[in-house]
């Protein structure tokens, strides 16, 4: 055994053990206060960036959510004006065929007549305000609404728009139709018959879209709660776990520093070899 005065062999050996704990507990609050295990690229370079392209995925799918409920929304709206011309058309059918009676007099007939050109406008005004966010899917200003189906841009889903507008392709009733004679009546009923099985095929359509749109939303819901679990586990701190721990290293701290403060008191035993 070796006495030196300048060289404190015990000392040094207790203060880098001291610091190796307090470098422990400094990380094991930093995750108690943080809740993380792993809250910046200084504490674990790899995991850090895995987890921030975890974050920049679950973010994008949070766009892709919102991308997806607007355009179901803008479907919703399109499938309420459809079934309002739907119910328009039955109505106006019924008209057709009560003025189609040879019987009628002249005064009914105008009155008929008046309850249909009503409804046959009021199908113009459901079309022109179908609008949600920019997006009226039964005007024929657009062919067709698309939504984001991936968290990157790459991949998305469409869905069809139907031009429910009077004189066209499905609604076949004219503008200016009327039943103001008995011969135009019975006319219209077949019109109006082919225009009301247009309208429902429409719905169809229409219908199958906002599926196709809401089991997207699902799945994509369901992957952006699947990624954000996987994220707590790359970077969220086992509080439990680091509970334990800290009461571990403060004993520890507070015996690293009874062992500093004895292997310092180590030289004074060199002063009673010389009384």
């Amino acid at each position: 055994m070796s006495f030196s005065v300048n060289t404190n062999t015990g000392a040094l050996t207790a203060l880098q053990y001291l610091n190796g704990t307090q470098a422990q507990l400094t990380t094991t609050q930093n995750a108690i206060n943080s809740g993380m295990k792993v809250a910046s690229a200084r504490d674990d370079g790899a995991t850090y960036a895995i987890a921030q392209n975890q974050r920049g995925s679950i973010a994008g799918y949070g766009a892709v959510t919102d991308s997806l409920s607007r355009a179901s929304s803008a479907i919703d709206v399109a499938l309420s004006a459809g079934q309002s011309i739907s119910d328009l058309l039955i109505q106006l059918k019924t008209k057709a065929l009560a003025a189609s009676d040879h019987s009628l007099d002249t005064a009914s007939r105008q009155a008929l007549n008046q309850d249909f050109v009503a409804l046959r406008d009021q199908i113009g005004t459901i079309v022109k305000n179908a609008q949600f966010n920019g997006f009226n899917l039964v005007n024929g200003s657009t062919a067709q609404i698309t939504a984001l189906a991936s968290s990157d841009g790459t991949r998305r889903i469409t869905t069809a728009a139907q031009n429910l507008t009077l004189s066209g392709s499905i609604v076949t009733l004219a503008t200016t139709a009327s039943i103001s004679t008995q011969t135009k009546a019975s006319t219209l009923i077949a019109t109006l018959q082919t225009s009301l099985t247009n309208v429902n095929a429409a719905l169809a359509k229409l219908s199958a879209g906002a599926k196709k749109f809401s089991i997207q939303s699902t799945f994509t819901q369901k992957l952006s709660d699947t990624l954000t679990a996987g994220l707590g586990h790359l970077v969220d701190a086992n509080m439990a776990q680091e509970s334990a721990m800290l009461q571990s290293l403060q004993v520890k701290q507070q015996l690293g520093v009874q062992a500093l403060a004895i292997a310092n008191q180590a030289p004074q035993t060199i002063l009673s070899l010389f009384h």
